[in-house]
């Protein structure tokens, strides 16, 4: 570690108190915890009052951090309900890419930019923070809900085809160009994995349970669903996609038997442990001093194409069930994250996007992010009741 171990604990101890503090205010005023969790990590971190810096060890606390929000949220989806929204959820995914990416392309091109400087603003636009949504959606006791498992469903199956436009993004990055075969690889690859978890994993446990129950260890279950949690994030990782990707697949692998084996809550005590070291993580890349005259302009009109982008792109395949479902998704699909800033990082390292590029793709990533939980709030204030006593069981 580059400083001493007691000044690494002192940030933890720092980072961890403070979110907690400050995401307790938020919810007394009736705000999500998360958005003040973010606040905390805008406020500490470097570019405002610099108490915080970020090592390469905080940022791998908060990786891990994102994996258990994801691996709590697939605990609570069962795969036969994903399965009963999977096509509804892969159409708002393909909108929901769609038509960011067009938006924001036509955008930067209207604007001057180069043409690859615009396809990186563009993919920017088209992921959706997972990780924000389950967390929102778990803190309002709403993931049973058939409207939360599109939008899970959406936002995962938007991770996997983010992770493929990524490919692209990274390819037109490098110096030997676009590689179509490592792309074609990478694409099947990312299908047969999702396939695989959806359809074929949870047999798998279904085997399994004899066997655990046999186990002497204590708490076997937990210790085995956390191994297959890193393991399968590991693979994610190898095969091209995000690590979250195959933390919420894990999740979804033992979600038939969270509550014979009581996961949950065990499950939930880590998450509520290391989650806001990632949604402070977040919070602490916004660099406030660079958004001035047409910097800041350019950013706000991206971030408007990014709300309304999602908004009505991902609630447009949901129409016929009503407008307020269609804005339940629309809305819990508007959250970027960590893969936009990802995007904008690949760009920015290989100096094909400019700083102040980079300075609007990450106040895009605060807009949506910070707006989008307080709507879901009031969005999904009336599904809570209702779905309160199935995520008890």
């Amino acid at each position: 570690m580059p400083h001493g171990t007691d000044q690494f604990l002192l940030e933890l101890f720092a980072i961890f108190v403070a979110a907690k503090v400050v995401g307790e205010i938020f919810e007394r005023l009736r705000l999500p915890a998360v958005l003040g969790e973010i606040l905390a990590g805008v406020t500490l971190g470097p570019y405002a009052l610099g108490w915080i810096h970020s090592s390469d060890t905080l940022r791998s606390i908060a990786e891990i951090g994102a994996i258990f929000v994801l691996f709590s949220a697939g605990l609570e989806t069962s795969p036969q309900d994903l399965i009963r929204v999977g096509r509804k959820a892969l159409l708002v995914a393909v909108a929901g890419i769609v038509a960011p990416f067009v938006l924001g392309f036509a955008y930067m091109k209207w604007r001057g930019d180069a043409s690859t400087e615009a396809i990186f603003v563009g993919a920017a636009m088209v992921a959706t923070s997972v990780g924000i949504t389950a967390r929102v959606l778990g803190d309002l006791k709403v993931l049973s809900t058939r409207t939360a498992k599109i939008i899970l469903g959406a936002a995962v199956f938007d991770d996997i085809l983010g992770m493929l436009l990524l490919a692209v993004v990274a390819g037109l990055a490098s110096e030997g160009g676009l590689e179509w075969l490592h792309l074609g690889v990478l694409s099947v690859e990312a299908t047969a994995f999702a396939l695989f978890m959806i359809f074929v994993a949870p047999r798998i446990v279904r085997r399994m349970q004899p066997r655990m129950e046999r186990l002497s260890t204590q708490n076997a279950s937990l210790i085995v669903a956390l191994a297959i949690c890193l393991f399968l994030s590991w693979l994610s990782v190898k095969i091209g996609m995000a690590a979250i990707i195959g933390a919420f697949f894990a999740g979804l692998m033992f979600a038939d038997h969270a509550p014979q084996w009581n996961l949950l809550p065990r499950v939930g005590g880590i998450t509520q442990f290391l989650a806001p070291f990632f949604f402070f993580s977040i919070g602490s890349q916004l660099n406030v001093h660079l958004f001035t005259g047409h910097v800041l302009l350019a950013a706000t009109i991206v971030s408007l194409l990014a709300i309304v982008s999602k908004v009505v792109g991902c609630g447009l395949p949901l129409v016929h069930e009503g407008w307020h479902a269609a804005l339940r998704v629309g809305v819990g699909m508007m959250p970027r994250g960590e893969v936009a800033l990802i995007v904008a990082l690949v760009g920015l390292n290989s100096q094909i996007v400019t700083q102040s590029t980079y300075a609007i793709v990450v106040f895009m990533t605060a807009v949506t992010t910070l707006l989008a939980p307080p709507l879901m709030r009031y969005l999904f204030r009336n599904e809570r009741p209702e779905a309160a006593p199935s995520v008890a069981q």
